[in-house]
């Protein structure tokens, strides 16, 4: 009987870890299939997945939505159009968008998803406000971060679903160096993992702040990412759960440097190991694991066109030198949309 059982048990792990291997070795891309949602004349940074709609802010004030499966699209203008708004945040709660400005004044609208009311919800003017990337922990709590204004990163906070915004005071934040800020890439540099809030941060200064109680109190860690000038750091980053996360970026100035550019973390981003020194891409936009991929699978997209990796990031292989794509998001493991310059896709990994 003892044996009998030793051999099922045997048999099972060989099944489960034969089931894990095959989990993430079938995650080998090596080509893609470009289908074209919308053309329209724009620069889109901000993207958002929400059940067969892909909603976006861009420039020229722009804000819509296009269906994935019909292509059928909407764009309405948001705001005062002499201002010339340029949205690169985006975030949801079940009912409602909500879309921010980049530049002084910072906006943030709040707008119905039958797009029937539009409410401006926040405003701030201020010669330094830049506003790069928002999310909503919750049906209530959401959250913007921009560049200083004061000594430490602008933070706005809603408790009650977006109806209200408010900012936070400088007395419980973290000190920003001089020349330390975010990059409004990609609406990639905040996220939400296991109740901890993860921020990154660029230019002089390229650190990672982590929070466990919705941005009360933070904890801040160094990277070895290029830093020191202004257009330098992490314009991107993702974690795959609490512990293992990537963030990369590089020199917007020299696109095609591709050292001290991507790092992996695997404690929650308390340190941080360069990886694929000289290889790969450049600078880096945007990058997303791949959903269900272990943490193992990784997606690129930037100056030196479309990159993936399923060794954790120590290898990358180019799937495509289109370099308009500047961010994206995954529908499932083999669909992404991504935005850029004057268009919005549908990418099948293949």
């Amino acid at each position: 009987m003892r044996k009998i059982v030793m051999l099922s048990f045997l048999l099972l792990f060989m099944i489960s870890c034969s089931s894990s291997k095959k989990t993430v070795d079938s995650f080998n891309y090596s080509k893609i299939e470009i289908d074209t949602l919308l053309n329209q004349k724009m620069s889109s940074r901000a993207l958002l997945v929400d059940g067969n709609k892909v909603w976006f802010g861009a420039t020229g004030n722009k804000f819509g939505f296009v269906n994935l499966t019909t292509k059928e699209h909407k764009i309405i203008e948001v705001g005062n159009v002499d201002l010339k708004i340029d949205f690169r945040s985006i975030a949801q709660t079940p009912n409602a968008v909500f879309v921010a400005s980049v530049a002084n004044p910072g906006l943030i609208y709040k707008i119905d998803k039958d797009l029937g009311k539009i409410e401006l919800v926040y405003e701030e003017k201020h010669e330094k406000v830049f506003y790069d990337s928002m999310l909503f922990m919750n049906d209530n709590e959401g959250i913007v971060i921009g560049d200083p204004t004061e000594n430490c990163p602008s933070i706005v906070i809603t408790n009650n679903g977006g109806d209200t915004w408010r900012k936070l005071s400088c007395s419980n934040l973290p000190n920003f160096d001089e020349g330390e800020a975010f990059f409004a890439a990609s609406n990639t540099n905040i996220m939400y993992r296991n109740n901890t809030l993860i921020m990154v941060s660029g230019g002089k200064k390229s650190r990672v702040y982590t929070s466990k109680d919705k941005g009360k109190t933070w904890q801040t860690f160094e990277t070895p990412i290029v830093q020191g000038s202004a257009m330098t750091g992490a314009f991107t980053a993702d974690f795959y759960n609490e512990r293992i996360g990537i963030i990369a970026g590089g020199d917007y100035e020299k696109p095609q440097q591709n050292n001290t550019n991507k790092a992996i973390t695997k404690d929650g981003g308390k340190t941080w190991q360069l990886m694929a020194e000289n290889q790969g891409f450049g600078y880096a936009s945007c990058i997303q694991f791949v959903p269900k991929s272990k943490g193992k699978c990784l997606l690129e997209m930037g100056a030196n066109g479309i990159f993936y990796s399923n060794d954790s990031a120590k290898s990358w292989t180019q799937l495509a030198p289109d370099k308009d794509f500047i961010a994206f998001r995954f529908v499932d493991e083999k669909t992404v949309v991504a935005s850029g310059k004057n268009r919005i896709v549908s990418i099948h990994l293949k």
